[in-house]
């Protein structure tokens, strides 16, 4: 669907977009991840031919977008980070013209605006202004007109930001509807979001591409940076003389929390690193040589890679390998 082959993008000097390749299939929905300034935004105004590449290509269906932008830009739907409305228009009016420009005429045209306006959900406001419209009704009507002509693939560039918690949610059910007949791309900083509505995450950091899987594969490649947490009523002495039977030698997987001070003297605080096995499993297996050992355990809950862990620790690692380069 989209394939994106070396892409590098300069401004004067600065290097946006590093050697960027990826390729993007049908019909799911895809997050763009990655902290400000790392080149999402100018990667996706290559992607739709809004910016020319320093270097690199991308094709849409198998269409160059710099050698038959016509046809490739026929496939996209593209709603910018800030969209380009026009205030003084009415949803309606405004469709039509964007509808007239993406070559739609006549009863094709009425019926594509009428289509856009029921899927986004604006037909009680399809006659008012823009300008007197909230903020999440605007970004509504910005999809609308990346709708128009049912093209394949929708890239949309931060389509929540600015709106209140039920606008997002609102939203965010649309991005997972569009994903059943179109193949969406779209960014975020809300990771939640992206973890709830993504089948696939890319991630870039200083233009250059980091990580790129479902969130179940990216949270497994973490998995071995997950911990349990003990709470043992005992001290910490019998508290470690249980670790070290029920460990053996991997003594190196647990460690005492000497901080929580404000602990009874008789309670100690644990932190077992897991192993990337079943989490489930080691819990049930600590509960159980505990009780044989009479220590009861008054709290035991997991820390689990979140996609927002990951996204953080990819990113640090991205900077500390720049940092090395120089």
């Amino acid at each position: 669907m989209i394939k994106v082959e070396h892409l590098k993008k300069y401004y004067g000097d600065f290097l946006a977009v590093n050697d960027l390749s990826f390729e993007i299939g049908e019909g799911a929905v895809y997050g763009f991840l990655g902290p400000n300034g790392a080149g999402k935004s100018t990667t996706m105004n290559i992607i739709t031919g809004c910016l020319s590449p320093t270097e690199g290509k991308v094709t849409v269906s198998g269409y160059d977008i710099l050698e038959e932008p016509i046809r490739a830009k026929r496939m996209i739907g593209y709603l910018p980070e800030h969209p380009p409305l026009y205030q003084q228009e009415t949803p309606v009016e405004y469709l039509r013209f964007v509808g007239q420009a993406k070559g739609l005429r006549g009863e094709k045209l009425e019926k594509a605006i009428e289509s856009v306006i029921e899927l986004t959900g604006i037909q009680s406001v399809s006659g008012r202004l823009i300008s007197a419209l909230s903020k999440g009704y605007q970004q509504r009507v910005g999809i609308a007109q990346a709708l128009l002509g049912d093209p394949e693939v929708i890239i949309l560039d931060e389509p929540t930001v600015g709106l209140d918690p039920i606008q997002i949610i609102e939203i965010r059910d649309l991005i997972k509807k569009l994903g059943e007949n179109h193949t969406v791309i779209f960014s975020s900083h809300i990771l939640s979001e992206v973890q709830t509505i993504c089948e696939k995450v890319l991630i870039i950091a200083k233009g250059e591409l980091i990580a790129f899987d479902t969130p179940e594969n990216l949270e497994k490649i973490e998995q071995e940076k997950c911990a349990v947490h003990l709470t043992v009523l005992g001290g910490p002495e019998e508290t470690v003389q249980a670790l070290s039977e029920f460990f053996g030698e991997e003594s190196g997987r647990y460690s005492i929390d000497d901080s929580a001070s404000e602990e009874p003297s008789d309670t100690t605080k644990v932190r077992i690193q897991t192993d990337g096995g079943d989490t489930k499993a080691l819990c049930r297996d600590l509960f159980f040589h505990f009780a044989a050992k009479n220590l009861a355990l008054t709290e035991m809950t997991t820390e689990r890679a979140s996609l927002e862990k990951i996204f953080v620790e990819l990113t640090e690692q991205s900077a500390e390998r720049e940092v090395e380069k120089k």
